[in-house]
C-alpha cells in the first residue's frame, strides 16, 4: 500500500523518490562526463559514511519518500555497497531499491546485490561497437558490460534497463540495434537526449522525435504501460518484444511538471533540480548532533527550493560547475 507523502515543493509536486550518490569515483571516463584525467575527488571525511547515508534514507521515509535510487560516479567502486542496500531494505517505508551503473563490476555483483534487496538495475551503454566503446569510455571492456547484463537477468534483477544517450555522429547509427535488443531479451531499452552537463558538446545532440520516427518506421511501435521505474521515460515497444523502449527527452520534450525526485550528493549535499545550483548541505547537521527532525526539515527546505522546470537550452554547454558525476546522474 502506498503510503502518505508528507514532502511536497511549492509547486505541490510530492516528493517520493531519492537519488543517492554513493561515491563520485569511477572506473570509467566517459567522454562527455569526466576529462581524460579524471577529477580531484573528495577525500574520505568529505563524503557521507554508509551509516550517514542510510541515517538520511530513513529520514526521507519518515515524509514519504518510498523509492531509492543509487548511483555514482560508478557505485559499484564505493566499499560496502551490499552492506548499504541491506540497510535500506530494512528501512520501513521503502518499496524499491534501485542501482544505476556502467556495468563493468556488475557481473561480480548482481547475485549478492539481489539478495541484500536490491530490485532492479539500469546500465548505462552508449554503444555495443568495441572499438567506439574503448573510444567513449577511454579504457572500457564491452564483454565486461555484457557478461553484467547476463549476470544481472539471471539474479533476478527485474527489470533490466539500458540506458542509450544518444550523440549525432557517434552512435545514432546504432538505434536499430539497440531496439532490436528488446525482442532478443527481456531488456528495456532507453534512449536519451544529451544534455549540456559535464563535457557533453552540443554538436552530438539529436532530439529523440528523429530515433522515434526511425524506430517505428523499421519495427513499427505499440504503446507499453506498467514498466515499473521512477524515470520520465515515455515507453512503447516493438509488436512481440520481450522488452521495451523507453525515450527521455529532457532537452526537446520537458517533462519537469512530473518531477518527484530530490538528490543526494555524495558530499552530503541535498539537490533539488539536476541543473540548478541550489542546495541543501546536511553534512554540518549530521556531524555536529542534529536529531532526525533537524534532517527531516532540511529535506523539506531542499524540496521548497524546487524550481519549476530547468532552463538548460538557455546555458553554454558544459558551463555548469558540478559534473553528472559529481550530482549522480
Amino acid at each position: 500500500m502506498k503510503g502518505a507523502v508528507d514532502l511536497q515543493d511549492r509547486f505541490k509536486r510530492e516528493i517520493n523518490y531519492l537519488r543517492v550518490s554513493v561515491t563520485d569515483r569511477c572506473n570509467l571516463r566517459c567522454r562527455y562526463c569526466m576529462p581524460a584525467d579524471g577529477v580531484a575527488l573528495s577525500g574520505c571525511r568529505d563524503v557521507l559514511t554508509l551509516e550517514e547515508i542510510a541515517r538520511l534514507v530513513a529520514c526521507a521515509a519518515g515524509l514519504g519518500v518510498n523509492k531509492v535510487r543509487l548511483t555514482g560516479g560508478e557505485p559499484l567502486v564505493r566499499k560496502g555497497l551490499v552492506k548499504l542496500v541491506e540497510r535500506i531494505r530494512e528501512i520501513a517505508g521503502i518499496a524499491e531499491i534501485a542501482l544505476t551503473t556502467n556495468g563493468i563490476l556488475l557481473s561480480g555483483h548482481a547475485g549478492e546485490l539481489k539478495a541484500a534487496g536490491l530490485d532492479r538495475v539500469n546500465i548505462s551503454l552508449d554503444t555495443m561497437n568495441p572499438r567506439k566503446f574503448r573510444y567513449i569510455t577511454r579504457r572500457g571492456d564491452l564483454d565486461r558490460v555484457r557478461e553484467g547484463i547476463g549476470a544481472a537477468l539471471a539474479a533476478g534483477l527485474a527489470p533490466v534497463k539500458l540506458n542509450m544517450v544518444v550523440m549525432k555522429g557517434f552512435n545514432d547509427d546504432e538505434v536499430l540495434d539497440f531496439a532490436r535488443l528488446t525482442l532478443e531479451r527481456p531488456l528495456h531499452v532507453r534512449f536519451v537526449e544529451l544534455m549540456p552537463i559535464g563535457e557533453s558538446d552540443r554538436e552530438g545532440f539529436l532530439p529523440l522525435s528523429l530515433v522515434r520516427e526511425r524506430i517505428a518506421g523499421h519495427f513499427g511501435l505499440i504503446p507499453r504501460k506498467n514498466v515499473p521505474g521512477n524515470g520520465p521515460a515515455e515507453y512503447c515497444a516493438i509488436p512481440g518484444a520481450m522488452g521495451s523502449i523507453g525515450f527521455i527527452a529532457a532537452m526537446s520534450h520537458r517533462f519537469c511538471n512530473h518531477c518527484n525526485r530530490l538528490r543526494l550528493t555524495t558530499d552530503g549535499k541535498l539537490r533539488p533540480c539536476l541543473q540548478k545550483e541550489a542546495e541543501v548541505d546536511v553534512m554540518p547537521l549530521l556531524r555536529n548532533g542534529a536529531d532526525d527532525g533537524a534532517l527531516r526539515e532540511a529535506f523539506r527546505r531542499a524540496a521548497a527550493a524546487k524550481p519549476g522546470g530547468h532552463d538548460m537550452e538557455l546555458n553554454g554547454w558544459g558551463c555548469q560547475p558540478r559534473k553528472m558525476f559529481q550530482i549522480g546522474g
